[in-house]
């Protein structure tokens, strides 16, 4: 095969969809917000509440992670990227992890839940004591990787939240989902940074295969057990359960990714030609970030401070 013929074929970034990155230190107040923050329906409400569970471990690791990639970095533009997405990853971690105390004062303690979470990524994931040289090079990659792969849901899910009207007529708790949207906005923003990073590191097209699998076949695990265990241990409800059913009917309704959505995510990642940037939209991102009341707020003190 030729290099020009390579070149069709391999990821094509969409230029005009490349923003430059800032962290936005947002604060959220929650004594208003009920546990069931779409009103009757406890089980949408608590499978996004998931995201409270998983995002603060994860997103601490993503930071870890690259804080280690950055002196592997040959591209100055790709490192300014990643020196903004840590900000931003760093503070969605934070604007989660202060959900939870809310959650507790509601009498639903996420401990057992996030403990293993925390092992996960802390542990199963984390630094691992290598020989020096290919093998530690090797984790470094496989963990970028991984990452590259979840920010393909991340993504999928921010820009699902932005488009998701269903829960605005359903009267879902408005501090929610501006927490849910700041996010999901700047997933989007910031969309395309794991996954050139990754090529700029490693390129491998069966390692990003590989590393598909495992993250996916993770998230859908981890997403289905804690929607259970929020279901199960809600004081209010008497049998709370949770199924895959109950997924796909919300999911049908607007109030949760659909079914089929997801699954057609999974041959756009895996395509060769594949690129975040050709998936979601920045315009549509950084309109929402300039409206969004906590993002808003942020710049203001920002410039107060200033």
């Amino acid at each position: 095969m030729s290099n020009k013929q390579a070149a069709v074929r391999g990821p094509q970034p969409v230029e005009t969809e490349r923003i430059a990155l800032k962290a936005r230190k947002v604060s959220f107040s929650w004594e208003d917000t009920p546990l069931h923050w779409v009103p009757g329906d406890p089980f949408t409400a608590h499978t996004i509440n998931v995201l409270h569970l998983l995002l603060p471990a994860g997103e601490r690791w993503f930071v870890h992670v690259y804080k280690q990639v950055l002196p592997y970095i040959r591209d100055e533009r790709l490192r300014e990227d990643v020196i903004g997405f840590i900000g931003q990853e760093a503070m969605h971690s934070q604007a989660h992890d202060e959900v939870l105390p809310h959650l507790r004062e509601q009498g639903l303690d996420p401990t057992p839940y996030t403990a293993q979470v925390d092992w996960m990524f802390e542990k199963l994931l984390g630094d691992r004591t290598l020989p020096p040289g290919r093998a530690t090079r090797w984790w470094l990659k496989e963990r970028v990787a991984l990452i590259a792969a979840i920010e393909h849901y991340t993504a999928f899910l921010g820009d699902w939240v932005l488009n998701a009207e269903e829960l605005d007529r359903r009267g879902a708790d408005p501090v929610m989902l501006d927490l849910l949207r700041w996010h999901g906005a700047e997933e989007v923003e910031h969309r395309s940074v794991a996954f050139d990073l990754f090529q700029h590191i490693d390129g491998s097209y069966r390692r990003r295969a590989r590393t598909w699998a495992t993250a996916f076949t993770t998230l859908v695990f981890l997403w289905q057990r804690g929607a259970r265990f929020f279901m199960e241990n809600d004081p209010t409800l008497i049998d709370g359960r949770a199924s895959f059913r109950d997924f796909h009917l919300r999911g049908r309704r607007g109030l949760l990714p659909s079914t089929g959505a997801m699954l057609k995510s999974v041959p756009a990642y895996l395509s060769r030609t594949y690129h975040p940037s050709q998936e979601g939209s920045t315009e549509q991102a950084v309109a929402y970030l300039a409206s969004s009341p906590a993002a808003v707020a942020a710049v203001a003190a920002e410039k107060g401070a200033a």
